[in-house]
């Protein structure tokens, strides 16, 4: 079984190792995850998934096979917490679904229920009330109905009346395509690097030190210069409108980004990029910076960031005067060529899902504008700009 487990792990295009695949068996012989299937599901875990973008992956893997492994009837009282209990009180339901609710004797009673018939059923069962199957009303099952059910084996909720779901797999959002937190965008960013050292000579050198004691004959202890991140890098953050949607992660974006880089520089601006910007949103008014001081105060060795939704009027894009703002007399359009001829290496990324940028006329002009180079917000989208970027 262990070996049918690797290789479906190989199959769904997880990265795991023969080097990683023996350290689970030499842990597992020597006891580690012990008698429960929890146990090894953890110690499997921890030992094949190095990047958190697998783990979704890995848990359909892992249930694909070792679905007719049963739990402990131990296991499965651990797991019902009794706050289960006090939350059914708390689903919006109505009145004649919570007599229903309590026609059944409650959550102890539908959860003893279920074991009765999970012990009892034998095959897979569409339709009727009693059996755990699909498309019926039994408590137990999926794609049926019933006010107080416990869904199991369903894709996700359509009437949200399970009070339990017993198939729901952690870390799905850590998806390559799922929106992004602080520290996995770190992650990410970390591929946007260019070490050299430079500054003081503040940092031990070992391998120096070893060295030149050898050839001394006395403790000559030398010191060199830490490495540091070269890569210099502007961003530009669509503020106000739409992108209050996005404020979250843009937040957490620009929280990273801060700790990663520190040669960075950053300004705002709304909707389309015109003649001037700011750095300080409560004073943007009185304080804009003309963005032609921001192309002759940056050097071309700065990479390049629009973060924004890029959902506006085509004509804030296309034409003077096209700003709701101001009236700008050169369309966004040719400050945004500018701003790419001045610098080779610039994407956009757009927090709106990639699903939906074709409703928006405005999208595919940037698009198109920055030739391509538009990514969205995701784990996925973010890998692709950096490697965009180093190119």
């Amino acid at each position: 079984m262990f070996e049918t487990f690797f290789s479906e792990l190989r199959a769904a295009k997880l990265p795991v190792t023969l080097k990683e695949y023996l350290l689970l068996l030499e842990a597992v012989g020597s006891g580690v995850a012990g008698r429960r299937v929890e146990d090894f599901y953890y110690l499997a875990r921890a030992t094949l998934v190095k990047d958190e973008r697998n783990l979704d992956r890995f848990d359909q893997v892992f249930a694909h096979v070792f679905k007719g492994i049963e739990m402990s009837s131990e296991t499965l009282e651990t797991e019902i917490p009794e706050e289960w209990l006090r939350r059914i009180s708390t689903l919006h339901l109505s009145e004649e679904d919570k007599a229903k609710i309590a026609e059944l004797g409650g959550w102890d009673k539908i959860m003893e229920e279920l074991k009765k018939r999970l012990a009892e059923q034998k095959e897979r069962h569409q339709g009727g009330n009693k059996w755990i199957g699909t498309g019926g009303t039994s408590p137990f099952g999926a794609y049926g109905y019933n006010p107080a059910g416990i869904r199991i084996g369903q894709h996700e909720s359509r009437h949200r009346r399970a009070i339990k779901v017993w198939d729901k797999r952690e870390f799905k959002d850590l998806a390559g395509t799922s929106e992004v937190g602080t520290r996995n965008i770190k992650v990410a960013l970390r591929k946007l690097r260019q070490f050299a050292r430079t500054g003081a000579a503040s940092e031990l050198d070992l391998d120096g030190t070893i060295r030149g004691t050898a050839e001394n004959g006395y403790l000559d202890i030398r010191m060199r210069a830490e490495k540091h991140n070269t890569v210099k890098l502007l961003m530009f953050f669509d503020v106000g409108g739409s992108m209050d949607d996005h404020i979250k992660e843009v937040e957490e974006l620009f929280s990273a980004v801060r700790t990663e880089f520190k040669h960075l520089e950053y300004f705002y601006f709304h909707n389309c990029l015109y003649e001037g910007v700011w750095q300080d949103n409560s004073r943007r008014w009185t304080d804009k910076i003309p963005t032609w001081q921001v192309l002759n105060t940056y050097g071309a060795d700065y990479k390049v960031i629009f973060i924004g939704d890029a959902s506006m009027s085509p004509y804030e894009i296309s034409m003077p005067g096209g700003s709701v703002e101001h009236m700008n007399e050169e369309p966004g359009a040719l400050w945004l060529s500018r701003m790419l001829e001045t610098y080779k290496h610039a994407i956009w990324l757009n927090p709106l899902n990639e699903a939906h940028w074709g409703w928006t006329p405005s999208v595919g002009m940037v698009r198109r504008l920055f030739n391509g180079r538009m990514y969205p917000l995701t784990l996925d989208g973010l890998d692709a700009a950096m490697r965009e970027l180093m190119r």
